[in-house]
C-alpha cells in the first residue's frame, strides 16, 4: 500500500499547539486500591531526588499510613477552603500553584467535580489551565470516570459514577497502567488498606467482587492500549511516516451500493469483536454515484444505518475511483484489515474494466483483505448519469457536433493562412469543451467528429474520406489519439473538480447553519431556525419534537413529545409518526420512513443525542413521499445534526447553569437570612423580655419606652423582610401618583424618630421642589431606611441632613451622614442584599437589607439609587435617589393675563 509521507496538516498544526504546553501524565487503575497514588508519589520522589522541582496540588491519602509516609519531602501547596451550604471545603488552589510555577505538580482524582464557587467545574479543568501555563502534571484516574465507558461499567457493576472526565484528555496524556490481580486487591481490602473495615465487607459483596474486577481490569488494559495506538497514529501522521504501524488492528469494511452489502457490515462488526479492534464502515463516493437511483441510494443509507448501530465509525469519501478512495483512505487510517465484497461479474465485464478486488490484494500488501462473496450485481439501468458509463442525452451530441462544425468554418475561413498542423489543433478546442460540459463519452464522439471532419474538409483529396499523402494518415492517428487522451484528462479534471464542489458545498453549508445558530439564544429561536435551515438544504419538510416538559407547544398526553418548530404549516403527525417519533426518543436510534423501524411511517426521525441523554427529535418528510435523504446527503446531515445538538445542548446547559446559580443565591441569602435573624431578633427580643420581666415590681416610663423601641425595632426588621420577599416573589404593585417630597420626607422622618434619637434632621428642601411620580407607599420605604442607615452609622449628637436639588434636569433626593464613610471602591456593594462591607467601620449591626430594599423598590420606581462619601470636607456618607426628567411633574403654564 502506498502511503504518501508528506505529514499531515492537521496532524502538524494538532502538534504546534501542544508546544510550550505542559505533558500531562495520567496513571490509569481498574478500581481504587490498585496504588495508582502511591505509583504517582513513588516516581514523584525519584524525580524529586533528581532535582525536579515537584510539589502535591492535591493528594487524597485516604487514611493509608504507606501513601501518607510518601508524601513527607514534597512541598505541599495548602488547599484553598470555599464555603458551601454551611460547609468548608478544602479544595485545589489553582492560583496559588500558578504563583508558584512549579515544574511539575500532582494532582490526585483527576475526574473529582470542585465545589460551587470555584473557578471551573471539573479538577480536569483546572489542569488543563495548569497545562496551558507550561507546568507538567501527573494525575490519577479509574477506569469507570471514563465517559465512554461509563455505561458499560454501570451495566455491570450496577454503579453508576457521576464523575467523569472526556476521552480526549485520556487520548492526549501519557498513559502508565497500574496493575494488580483481582485476587491480589481482593485481599488489600480485606486487611483494611482500602476502606474500613466494615466498608470494605459492603464493597466485597457489590463492586469489588472478582467478576466486576476482572472485567474492570480488562477495560483498564484496553482503553489504555487504545490511547497509545492513537497517540501512535497521530506521531507518524505529523511526521509523514509511512507503514501501517500495526500496534492494534484497526478494521475497515468498504460497502457499496450493491445487494448483500449489510452482509459484509455484519462480517465486519464479528472480525472486530474477535480481534477487540475499532473498525469503520467507509463509503466511496465516485462521480458514478451522482447517477444512482432512488433504490440505491436507500440500499446504502440502510447499511450505514445499520453499522452506525452496530457500533462502526461511518464515512463518506468522495473520489475520483473506488480504488483509489479506498486505498487513500485505508492508508490515512493506517487500517489492518480490510473487508470488501466481490460480486459475480461476467468475464467480459472483468476484461474491459477490470477487478478492484485483484488490484487491492495487489496494490496494499500491508493489509490482511479479507473478500467475501456478493449476490451477482443487478444489471445497469439505462438512466442517464452525467459522468457514469451511459452515451448521455441527445442534446449533448447535438452541442458537439455544432461545435465541431463551428471549427470546420473557422478553419476554412483561416485555411490560406494556416497550415494543415495548425487547423488539427483548433479541433482539439471542441474535444476539451465536450469532454468538460458532457462527459467522457461526448469528449471521445468530439474527437472522432473532428478526426473525420478533418480528414474530409482538409486534406487532400478533399471531400472524401480517402487520405493520399501517408503522412496525413499519421496526422489523423494523431488528432484522434490526443483528442482520446484530452477527453480522459479534462473529464477526470471534471470529475475531480466536481467533487471538490460538492465538498465545498457542503462545508459552506455547514459553516453557516453553525454561524446561524450560535448568533441564537432561546431555544424556541435556535428550534425554528435548525428545521428552517435544513429544509431548505434538502428541501423538505421538517419538525422538531421534545419532551413535554421543555416544549413550549401544547401538551400531548399520548406521546410525551410535542412539537417545538416547523418549517412549514403542515407538519401534522398522525399515530404513526408519532409512535415512530417516540421510538426514536426512547431508543436514540433511527426511525421512520427509510429506517429499519416502523418504515410505514410517512416521516423519518433522527434523536437528538447528546452524551448520555436525548434532547428531542427531528423529523424530516419529502413531498413526494420517497425517503427523505439520499445516501450522498447523509454525510452533510450527519454534520448538521450533529452541530445542531451541540448547540442545543449549549442552550440546556447554560438554563441549567443558570438555574443552579438562582438555587446558589437561594442557599446563601438563606444562610445570610438566618445568621441575621439569629442575632437581629435575638437583641430586641432579650430587651423586651427583661423589660418585661421587670414590670412585675412595676412599669416606668423607661420601661414602657424601651418595650416601646425595641417592639417598633422588630416591626422594622419584619417589615424588611416582607419587603425584601416581595421584591425576590416579583409581586411589587405601584401605585403612582403625583407625590410632594416635602411631605414624604417630613413624614418619614417623624416615623423614624425612634431610630434617629439623639441626631437633629436638617431639612434643605427649596420651596420650589416640583412633585414626582411615585409610589407614596414605596418612598416611604426608601426614605425610612435610608433614614434608619443614617441614625445607626451616623456620629452621636450629629446631625443629619436632607437635600433636594435640581442637577441637569434631574432631581436629586441625598440623606448625608457624620458617620465612618464607604470603604472606596466598595460603594456599590452596599445595596447587594445581607451585605455589611464585614472588616469596615460600616460592619456593626443591620441585616444587610435595608439598604438592598431601597434598591429594589428605586429599580421598580424607574428611579436610581447611589451611595458615596461626602464631598464637603466632612466625614460621612451621602446615599441619594436621583428622579429622572420622566418622574418630575412638570406645572402646567396657565394663559397669559
Amino acid at each position: 500500500m502506498t502511503i504518501s509521507e508528506r505529514p499531515d496538516p492537521d496532524a502538524l498544526l494538532r502538534h504546534a499547539a501542544q508546544e510550550g504546553r505542559g505533558r500531562l501524565k495520567i496513571f490509569l487503575g481498574a478500581a481504587p486500591g490498585v496504588g495508582k497514588t502511591f505509583e504517582m508519589l513513588s516516581e514523584g520522589a525519584a524525580r524529586r531526588r533528581d532535582g525536579m522541582d515537584i510539589v502535591i496540588g492535591v493528594v487524597e491519602t485516604h487514611g493509608r499510613a504507606e501513601t501518607e509516609a510518601l508524601t513527607h519531602g514534597f512541598e505541599i501547596v495548602p488547599r484553598r477552603a470555599v464555603a458551601y451550604e454551611a460547609h468548608t471545603i478544602h479544595e485545589m488552589d489553582l492560583d496559588a500553584i500558578l504563583a508558584r510555577a512549579p515544574a511539575l505538580v500532582l494532582v490526585d482524582e483527576l475526574a473529582h467535580t470542585n465545589a460551587p464557587g470555584c473557578r471551573h467545574a471539573k479538577r480536569y479543568q483546572d489542569v488543563e489551565e495548569l497545562l496551558d501555563a507550561g507546568i507538567h502534571v501527573w494525575s490519577t484516574v479509574n477506569i469507570q470516570h471514563v465517559e465512554s465507558l461509563n455505561d458499560v461499567v454501570a451495566g455491570f457493576t450496577r454503579v453508576r459514577v457521576r464523575e467523569t472526565l472526556p476521552d480526549r484528555i485520556l487520548e492526549a496524556a501519557e498513559v502508565e497502567v497500574v496493575d494488580i490481580p483481582p485476587d491480589e486487591l481482593i485481599e488489600r481490602l480485606k486487611a483494611g488498606k482500602v476502606y474500613l473495615p466494615q466498608e470494605a465487607t459492603r464493597a466485597l459483596s457489590h463492586f469489588f467482587s472478582k467478576t466486576n474486577l476482572s472485567a474492570l481490569r480488562e477495560l483498564a488494559l484496553r482503553r489504555a492500549a487504545q490511547a497509545v495506538d492513537t497517540q501512535m497514529l497521530e506521531h507518524v501522521r505529523a511526521l509523514g511516516m509511512g507503514g501501517t504501524w500495526a500496534g492494534g488492528e484497526r478494521v475497515v469494511v468498504a460497502v457499496s451500493e450493491l445487494p448483500g452489502a449489510d452482509g459484509l457490515v455484519r462480517a465486519a462488526k464479528r472480525i472486530a469483536d474477535a480481534l477487540h479492534a475499532p473498525w469503520t464502515a467507509v463509503f466511496i463516493e465516485t462521480p458514478r454515484t451522482q447517477g444512482f437511483g432512488e433504490d440505491q441510494h436507500r440500499r446504502i443509507a440502510a447499511v450505514m444505518n445499520l453499522a452506525a448501530q452496530l457500533g462502526s465509525a461511518v464515512a463518506t469519501v468522495p473520489a475520483a475511483s473506488v480504488l483509489q478512495g479506498l486505498k487513500t483512505y485505508a492508508a490515512d487510517a493506517r487500517a489492518t484489515q480490510l473487508i470488501v465484497g466481490k460480486s459475480q461479474r461476467s468475464r467480459w465485464f472483468e476484461l474491459r474494466h477490470g477487478s478492484i478486488v485483484d488490484r487491492l490484494v495487489r496494490e496494499t500488501p500491508d493489509i490482511a483483505v479479507h473478500v467475501l462473496p456478493m449476490p451477482a450485481a443487478p444489471a445497469p439501468r439505462p438512466t442517464y448519469r452525467p459522468l457514469g458509463g451511459q452515451w448521455g442525452r441527445w442534446t449533448d451530441y447535438a452541442w458537439t457536433t455544432a461545435m465541431v462544425l463551428a471549427i470546420t468554418a473557422l478553419g476554412s475561413a483561416l485555411s490560406h493562412i494556416l497550415d494543415l498542423g495548425n487547423i488539427a489543433l483548433l479541433y482539439l478546442l471542441p474535444v476539451m469543451a465536450a469532454a468538460s460540459l458532457f462527459g467522457l463519452r461526448t469528449g471521445l464522439f468530439a474527437g472522432l467528429a473532428s478526426s473525420i471532419a478533418y480528414n474530409f474538409f482538409f486534406l487532400p483529396p478533399t471531400g472524401t474520406l480517402t487520405i493520399s499523402n501517408p503522412e496525413n494518415v499519421l496526422s489523423v492517428l494523431v488528432l484522434l489519439g490526443v483528442a482520446v487522451a484530452t477527453s480522459h484528462l479534462t473529464a477526470r479534471v471534471r470529475a475531480q473538480a466536481d467533487l471538490a464542489g460538492a465538498s465545498a458545498r457542503a462545508n459552506a453549508a455547514l459553516a453557516g447553519f453553525l454561524r446561524q445558530l450560535t448568533r441564537l439564544g432561546d431555544p424556541q429561536t435556535v428550534a425554528q431556525a435548525i428545521c428552517v435551515e435544513i429544509g431548505r438544504l434538502f428541501d423538505l419538510r421538517t419538525v422538531l419534537l421534545v419532551p413535554e416538559t421543555t416544549g413550549l407547544a401544547a401538551q400531548d398526553a399520548a406521546t410525551g413529545l410535542v412539537v417545538q418548530a416547523a418549517n412549514g404549516s403542515d407538519h401534522r403527525l398522525d399515530t404513526m409518526e408519532m409512535a415512530a417519533a417516540q421510538w426514536a426518543y426512547d431508543t436514540g436510534q433511527p426511525a421512520g420512513r427509510g429506517s429499519a423501524t416502523l418504515a410505514a411511517s410517512g416521516w423519518f426521525f433522527q434523536p437528538l443525542v447528546a452524551g448520555s441523554h436525548n434532547l428531542g427529535v427531528l423529523g424530516l418528510a419529502q413531498d413526494s413521499g420517497r425517503d427523505p435523504l439520499r445516501s450522498d446527503q447523509l454525510p452533510l446531515f450527519a454534520s448538521l445534526v450533529e452541530q445542531a445538538t451541540l448547540v442545543l445542548e449549549r442552550l440546556q446547559l447554560e438554563h441549567e447553569m443558570r438555574d443552579l446559580d438562582a438555587v446558589r443565591t437561594r442557599d446563601r441569602l438563606r444562610a445570610a437570612l438566618l445568621s441575621s435573624v439569629s442575632h437581629d431578633l435575638r437583641t430586641p427580643l432579650t430587651a423586651v423580655i427583661a423589660a418585661a420581666a421587670q414590670l412585675h415590681d412595676g412599669a416606668t416610663p423607661q420601661l414602657i419606652a424601651t418595650i416601646e423601641g425595641e417592639a417598633a425595632r422588630l416591626h422594622r426588621f419584619i417589615a424588611n423582610l416582607l419587603d425584601m420577599a416581595r421584591v425576590e416573589a416579583g409581586a411589587l404593585t405601584l401605585a403612582v401618583e403625583a407625590t410632594d417630597l416635602g411631605d414624604a420626607v417630613t413624614g418619614a422622618a417623624h416615623d423614624a424618630r425612634a431610630a434617629l434619637e439623639g441626631h437633629a434632621i436638617r431639612l434643605d428642601l427649596p420651596p420650589d421642589l416640583p412633585l414626582v411620580r411615585a409610589d407614596p407607599h414605596l418612598l416611604h420605604h426608601c426614605l425610612l431606611n435610608l433614614l434608619d442607615n443614617a441614625g445607626r452609622y451616623g456620629a452621636p449628637d450629629t446631625p443629619i441632613v436632607i437635600t433636594g436639588r435640581n442637577r441637569f434636569g434631574e432631581l436629586h433626593l441625598s440623606v448625608r451622614d457624620h458617620g465612618p464613610g464607604i470603604p472606596p471602591g466598595r460603594e456599590a456593594e452596599v445595596f447587594e442584599t445581607f451585605r455589611r462591607l464585614e472588616g469596615s467601620d460600616r460592619a456593626a449591626g443591620g441585616t444587610g437589607l435595608g439598604l438592598a430594599i431601597v434598591a429594589a423598590f428605586a429599580e421598580a420606581m424607574g428611579m436610581r439609587v447611589g451611595a458615596a462619601n461626602r464631598d464637603d470636607g466632612e466625614k460621612g456618607a451621602v446615599f441619594t435617589l436621583v428622579f429622572p426628567a420622566t418622574l418630575i411633574v412638570r406645572e402646567p403654564v396657565g394663559p397669559a393675563i
